[in-house]
């Protein structure tokens, strides 16, 4: 059956300029996604009237649903209304609910309703109203050379309650009895783009054609993803899946279905289903671990502290390193390292911890301990584990994969894993 062709049309000359980043396009996405249905295309243009009508001429013929987001304000570029109305050859007038919603929504706010806001009102004859429960602009829709547009509001808490209680409603009730686009996705760390791919040709092919494979690079997560179009490749898609999770094992993160989560949410989440706590020791990375745990709502049910020890006085004060280990071993070592975990597994009574110290640089290091060289330690009292890797690159690209090398760890520690990840083995230093 015929898959609803569906085009996104944004407006606004501050999405051009990068004043403001477009979130909206990628909420509309993930919320359609839910329903089985993508974005075919997509344009965003400047408040341009004469473009904007042009758009929505040549879109509304070569969609089965356009949606316009943004324009809707009571501004004098704000043109959403009058370049529909235009592309549509009917008049602008005003729309009593619309009116009526701006009369509410100034006297909730004890706000006179000036001749600004009732350009609101002014919307094509003939317009639905959608409801905005929150801002003063209505949302409205029309049919346009066969074509359903959706006009939307371009504040994201706006969008979002329309595309939840109206729009996406109305979609369900259109891709009734059609097939709907499947999409698996899977958050994966510790394989790159090109080898998870040539991991993927090497030990899986002949891959079906019915089940389109698609890669997303992270920061740190990498995302893969399924896609099937119909319900007939179904059983091929969960054949694809099965070999996947044989083949990558424990760098598969999660298998998701709503938004992503984070590697330090992942963390936090296992750590909460078992009911113990995390502490962290960290010098080169200077408290960028504890940072990423503690941005996670809910994260103090989990995290007990974070030592950031950056010089090596602190490293004695705060964890109790010896000096004598300092001083014969170096702050980069094994010795240190796991003093420094020991030492903030019990300061803090965390049941685990993670410990980093290395040479971030650019400068500082030497033949031994070249710049890239970190020592982590990872886990329990009684199963702490060290490793030497070598992360070559800028200061700061170190410091984020040094972090989530550490995430990673202990998630694999939480989850008893013993396969071996690739970072392991292609970072081991020493």
């Amino acid at each position: 059956m015929k898959q609803i062709k569906v085009q996104l049309l944004l407006t606004g000359n501050e999405l051009l300029n990068g004043d403001v980043v477009d979130t909206n396009s990628a909420m509309i996405a993930r919320e359609l996604a839910e329903t089985g249905i993508e974005i075919k295309r997509k344009v965003t243009v400047s408040d341009d009237l004469s473009l904007l009508v042009a758009e929505i001429g040549q879109m509304s013929t070569a969609a089965d649903v356009l949606i316009i987001n943004g324009g809707l304000g009571p501004t004098t570029d704000d043109f959403t209304a009058q370049a529909l109305a235009q592309a549509m050859n009917v008049p602008l007038a005003q729309h009593q609910q619309a009116y009526q919603h701006l009369v509410s929504w100034c006297q909730q706010r004890d706000t006179i309703l000036n001749p600004a806001n009732l350009k609101q009102a002014l919307l094509p004859q003939g317009c639905d109203i959608i409801a905005n429960r929150i801002g003063s602009a209505v949302g409205f829709k029309v049919r346009h050379n066969n074509c359903e547009i959706y006009c939307t509001p371009g504040v994201p808490a706006e969008l979002k309650v329309m595309l939840e209680q109206q729009i996406l409603p109305d979609f369900a009730e259109k891709t009734t009895g059609q097939d709907k686009t499947q999409i698996t996705k899977f958050q994966i760390f510790g394989l790159g783009e090109s080898k998870l791919q040539q991991l993927i040709h090497d030990e899986l092919a002949p891959w079906p054609d019915d089940v389109e494979l698609g890669f997303r690079a992270g920061d740190p997560l990498l995302e893969l993803k399924l896609t099937t179009r119909s319900s007939a490749a179904d059983a091929e898609k969960a054949q694809c899946i099965t070999k996947l999770k044989a083949l990558l094992g424990n760098h598969i993160v999660a298998e998701i279905n709503g938004p992503p989560k984070s590697l330090a949410q992942h963390v936090l989440d296992r750590l909460t289903e078992k009911g113990q706590t995390l502490a962290t020791a960290e010098s080169c990375t200077g408290g960028l671990i504890a940072s990423l745990l503690t941005q996670v709502p809910g994260s103090s049910q989990a995290f007990e502290a974070g030592f950031v020890t950056y010089s090596n006085d602190m490293k004695s004060q705060m964890l109790g390193v010896d000096p004598r280990i300092l001083a014969n071993h170096g702050a980069v070592s094994r010795e240190t390292i796991q003093a420094m975990a020991e030492g903030a597994l019990e300061r803090s009574a965390a049941d685990y911890v993670i410990a980093v110290s290395g040479v971030a640089g650019p400068g500082g290091g030497s033949k031994e301990k070249p710049v890239g060289t970190v020592w982590l330690a990872w886990g329990s009292k009684t199963d702490l584990k060290c490793h030497c890797f070598l992360i070559p690159g800028t200061r700061l690209a170190f410091q984020r994969y040094v972090a989530a090398i550490g995430l990673d760890l202990i998630r694999r520690s939480l989850n008893d894993c013993n396969d071996p990840a690739n970072y392991l083995i292609e970072r081991s230093f020493k």
